[in-house]
């Protein structure tokens, strides 16, 4: 069989189980409306939590940088890509989440695999939230280390292959989402760190849908759950509520020193763009002076479970700007996602192997009206095929 045939073969059966994924084009800026594919839909797919993509503060932070240093870093931080604004972003992040000391990274997916793989090996154990983002899973995989699994923030079961397994291996980490990006809920935060106390764990916490918008300040679960630990690894990204690109890894002084003589993914990649780190300080110092954003996306999250809810949906439980309705199968979540954008919204079907069982992801911004939401609920309940779980 060639390559070919091979790959022909592959996809057919990708598109049997209605797995098939294809990039949809959009043209213009980014918001709570945009035009895709020559249509204007009101847009529930976008991470954009905070409307900050699209902010001109941050076009025009990235433009001056632009001009100051040019298009690209040129190089990896170690060699001749290191600029003064890279240090300035990563002081503004430790500062706002509380830690000793940041480092920034090309994406969140490189920092979680490049964080996980440098610090464990063949002699470690892993504790995963099963339904913890790819990057994560990948991430342990490529440590090398024992990958254990446990069920969905479930802390028993996760005590329980603690208790069974620990003392085989030499050191010990658990990862987590914090906020789970296909579902929607928290993590058990409170509970985990004490079970990592108890077993000598280390905990690694993915802040990449909690950043900017957990917490007081929009600082994440650790804030939102208004816990600190110094042994508490946390990661992240630029590119969701903050409106840029790139990751980031807070922790101790010594971690960070660490992960710059040993993560491969910082040592060996170029450095973040001068536009990108401009826009994510930017972004940064926006969410952490004004409130007024983060408020506005609350208040819609209120107001589309008060709207949505009454039609008696069965959306997974939520505490986020993530919120899932249920469907039965791939092909019943494909063609509601097709029926709602023909109505005039934009609401992705999410289905395996992403996620377990396959449901309609509706991602909430602070620019989205209340009109988007009491017009979508129009639909849902005029047609009842629309809802059906």
């Amino acid at each position: 069989m060639t390559l070919s045939e091979y790959l022909s073969k592959s996809l057919n059966t990708i598109k049997r189980a209605n797995w098939y994924r294809q990039e949809k084009t959009i043209t213009g800026l980014s918001g709570a409306i945009i035009e895709l594919e020559g249509e204007k839909l009101v847009n529930f797919a976008s991470n954009d939590y905070l409307g900050l993509a699209s902010d001109k503060r941050l076009m025009e932070a990235s433009i001056e940088a632009i001009y100051q240093y040019g298009t690209g870093s040129t190089g990896s931080r170690l060699l001749s890509g290191h600029r003064k604004l890279h240090e300035d972003l990563e002081g503004s992040i430790a500062r706002w989440k509380n830690t000793e000391k940041a480092l920034v990274f090309s994406s969140g997916y490189s920092a979680n695999i490049g964080v996980i793989s440098a610090l464990m090996n063949q002699k470690d154990l892993i504790l995963a939230d099963e339904y913890n983002h790819s990057s994560l899973k990948n991430g342990a995989k490529l440590s090398q280390s024992k990958v254990i699994e446990y069920s969905h923030n479930n802390c028993v079961n996760l005590t329980h292959k603690l208790a069974k397994n620990r003392s085989d291996y030499r050191h010990c980490l658990i990862i987590t989402d914090s906020v789970f990006s296909m579902d929607g809920d928290l993590c058990p935060l409170p509970e985990l760190i004490d079970i990592a106390n108890k077993y000598d764990c280390w905990l690694l916490i993915d802040e990449a849908h909690a950043t900017g918008v957990m917490g007081k300040t929009g600082a994440g679960c650790m804030e939102h759950f208004g816990v600190k630990n110094d042994n508490i690894i946390q990661i992240g990204t630029l590119s969701k509520a903050i409106g840029s690109l790139g990751g980031y890894v807070a922790g101790s002084a010594v971690l960070i020193d660490f992960l710059r003589n040993r993560c491969p993914t910082w040592i060996y990649t170029t450095a973040l763009s001068p536009a990108d780190t401009a826009a994510g300080l930017k972004g940064i110092e926006i969410i952490t002076t004004d409130t007024t954003l983060r408020s506005n996306l609350w208040q819609n999250i209120a107001l589309f479970k008060q709207e949505l809810t009454s039609l008696n949906m069965s959306f997974l439980p939520s505490e986020s700007a993530i919120l899932c309705l249920k469907s039965k199968n791939a092909e019943s979540a494909l063609n509601t996602s097709l029926k709602l954008r023909e109505r005039g919204f934009f609401v992705p079907a999410i289905r395996p192997p992403t996620v377990p069982t396959s449901r309609l992801r509706f991602s909430l911004m602070a620019s989205h009206k209340p009109e988007h939401f009491a017009t979508l609920k129009q639909h849902l309940g005029y047609d009842k095929n629309l809802s059906e779980p």
